[in-house]
């Protein structure tokens, strides 16, 4: 068991993160099975790779110090060193394998940690444990840094997808201010041609009003005129006539002004 072995200080810590880690790693697994929302899986998925990638980082380290204190430990010990860091990796790759049976559930692009072959079905968590089981130490080694690896190419791939969507969020953004903008600016336009065209209509039924009342007062004046005329010609048709009284400032008519030469020359 890993608390029989004889273990240096620095072993014991690195030791006892691994399994921190594991442990984390377990309630997360199983935290997951309860969340139903594809979006929040995603997520604890991310957070997941992260601890497995801490792990992988730490059973690396593990390693180097085994090798470090090989010298120094006795054979028996240096084997169940080993023995523990084969069970370490074997653990952390049945976590890789679960992980990647959840992404599959998910949708998410595969990621695979054992290559089956051209034309191979995909394996499940158990499959892989057993695969794993068979596998040497440095093959397991292997094979989990060759899956982390991939797993963090998929990741940045990821990372620029999104940064170059975002990019193109942030273009399209500013394209339609701009639209907003001009689409703001012609209807301010629309506004002032509307309202100039109002002033346009008021300003000529104004002047058809103005004009309607020159033509009223344009056609009282010539009934006036023609209502002089008219009397004049009376008068001078019919100049006994009466009922019809001179116009003041006219002259009278010829035959009054022929009486009016001979009684001023009978004077």
């Amino acid at each position: 068991m890993a608390t029989d072995l004889r273990m240096s200080p620095q072993l014991e810590q690195i030791h006892g993160e691994i399994h921190d880690n594991f442990r984390a790693l377990q309630t997360g697994f199983q935290k997951l099975d309860k969340i139903k929302d594809s979006n929040r899986q995603s997520k604890q998925l991310e957070e997941l790779t992260g601890k497995m990638r801490e792990c992988k980082r730490l059973i690396k380290e593990f390693d180097r110090e085994i090798k470090d204190e090989e010298v120094r430990n006795p054979p028996e010990v240096n084997k169940q060193l080993n023995d523990e860091k084969q069970s370490m990796i074997k653990e952390l790759n049945s976590y890789v394998a679960l992980r990647k049976t959840y992404m599959n559930s998910l949708g998410n692009k595969k990621v695979e940690l054992f290559d089956m072959g051209a034309g191979g079905s995909e394996p499940t968590a158990v499959e892989n444990v057993q695969v794993a089981s068979s596998m040497s130490n440095q093959e397991l080694i292997g094979a989990g840094m060759k899956t982390m690896d991939e797993t963090d190419q998929a990741i940045e791939r990821s990372k620029q997808v999104v940064h170059q969507t975002i990019e193109v969020g942030t273009q399209t953004a500013t394209t339609l201010k701009g639209q907003t903008e001009q689409m703001g600016r012609i209807v301010n336009d629309l506004d002032s041609i509307q309202f100039s065209i109002k002033k346009a209509s008021q300003l000529v039924k104004e002047i058809g009003r103005q004009v309607a009342t020159d033509k009223c007062i344009m056609l009282f004046l010539f009934l006036i005129v023609c209502g002089v005329i008219a009397i004049i010609i009376v008068k001078i048709v019919n100049p006994n006539n009466k009922d019809i009284r001179d116009i003041p400032g006219l002259a009278p008519p010829v035959p009054t002004r022929r009486l009016l030469y001979l009684m001023n020359g009978e004077q």
